[in-house]
């Protein structure tokens, strides 16, 4: 049999120190250090990701109604004029205020206070159409594409459709707005782009 003093020995032997003051330090630091990596690793990865994800958060303007020009710039005699389209525009991350986006043709009868409004953007190509005043007639200079001053096709034509007719209204204010949209060129149906 072994004596009690050799069990504590044994009982010394297998039983582990308590960690010092040194060895809690280091695993603070390091807990620390770790930490301090992590803020450092996933911050440019959360940028990146929100930088990546920012034109998809952006609402579009596009189909919103702009305003154009006010009623009484539009002549009551049936011929279109041609405006401008005027507004901000955000081109993934850049800002672009008061820039010109397109164009449109706007026309009303005699007397009457309704205005039709036509896209100045041939359906064939996407080339901006022109009123030809021998033929009193639209034409494009791209393709020779017709229009009646209404916007319906003259045949023969290479355009698919007739021009593009947008949705205005008048405010309270007497100002016309346009609902502005892009449609797709070369095809029969009239689709918007996103």
């Amino acid at each position: 049999m072994r004596s009690t003093p050799d069990k504590a020995t044994d009982f010394e032997k297998t039983s582990k120190p308590a960690p010092g003051p040194e060895h809690r330090r280091s695993f603070v630091i390091k807990a620390i250090a770790l930490a301090c990596g992590a803020i450092a690793t996933l911050s440019p990865f959360a940028a990146g990701v929100w930088t990546y994800l920012d034109p998809l958060r952006r609402q579009s303007k596009a189909s919103t109604f702009i305003r154009v020009v006010s009623l009484g710039s539009i002549p009551d005699d049936g011929i279109p004029r041609l405006f401008p389209i005027v507004s901000d525009r955000l081109d993934a991350w850049t800002g672009f205020p008061s820039e010109p986006i397109g164009a449109v043709y706007l026309s009303r009868e005699k007397g009457s206070p309704q205005v039709k409004a036509l896209s100045a953007i041939c359906p064939h190509a996407g080339c901006f159409v022109d009123i030809s005043a021998p033929s009193d007639c639209f034409r494009c200079p791209c393709h020779n594409s017709s229009f009646t001053l209404s916007g319906a096709m003259i045949q023969p034509s290479p355009s698919p459709r007739e021009m593009d007719a947008l949705d205005c209204q008048i405010d309270e204010s007497g100002q016309v707005l346009v609902k502005w949209e892009n449609f797709y060129t070369g095809i029969a149906t009239k689709v918007p782009r996103a």
